[in-house]
């Protein structure tokens, strides 16, 4: 079946997320640039969760730049993403009001967590439909990117119980390695992946 309404689907669900986490956002009650020093963790958090959406959403789209089709695997695959994406603003929410605290940057990490074995699985299940010989399977490789940010994360979540900015120190460098997105999943210019 064509890949259309899951990308539009997709693309939808994305938005809505960055809109309720902006809609999260509060101002401060004073005039001044030091009202809005309380509120610098919530900022943070909806910083790195907006930079962290932004990256899964050109991620998933050149993923699907380089599939010719899906099927109900990939669907389901690509729904339980979107569902631990959907917890994004919750976490994101939680770490910020209580700036930064262990419980809520260890949740913060396994969301992101789930979002990482989701996106795999998706990939798994586009390369289950496409086989081994497939162009996608060609650029998809080992996914090293993808195996250490799981592994970075599964760390992360512990660590935010003895120091929970070590823990976000290392969700902003697993979001600093995703940044650029895998060129091997975009075709030179001039050239259609098919």
């Amino acid at each position: 079946m064509s890949k259309g309404r899951l990308e539009a689907f997709s693309d939808a669900v994305i938005a809505i997320l960055l809109t309720i986490m902006v809609l999260e956002l509060r101002p401060p009650h004073g005039a001044e640039p030091a009202a809005l020093r309380p509120l610098l963790p919530v900022l943070l958090s909806y910083v790195l969760s907006f930079v962290i959406l932004g990256i899964y959403w050109n991620n998933h789209h050149h993923l699907l730049q380089a599939t010719r089709e899906v099927n109900g695997r990939v669907l389901w695959a690509n729904l339980h993403l979107l569902f631990w994406l959907s917890l994004v603003p919750f976490a994101t929410a939680w770490v910020g009001d209580t700036a930064f605290a262990p419980w809520p940057v260890a949740l913060y990490g396994a969301v992101f967590l789930c979002c990482g074995v989701a996106y795999f699985i998706l990939t798994r299940a586009l390369l289950a439909h496409h086989g081994p010989d497939s162009p996608l399977a060609a650029a998809i490789g080992r996914d090293t990117k993808g195996k250490a940010s799981v592994a970075l994360y599964a760390a992360a979540i512990p660590l935010a119980f003895v120091h929970p900015w070590v823990s976000g120190a290392i969700y902003v460098f697993v979001a600093v390695m995703w940044l650029i997105p895998d060129r091997r999943l975009e075709p030179a210019p001039g050239q259609r992946v098919s």
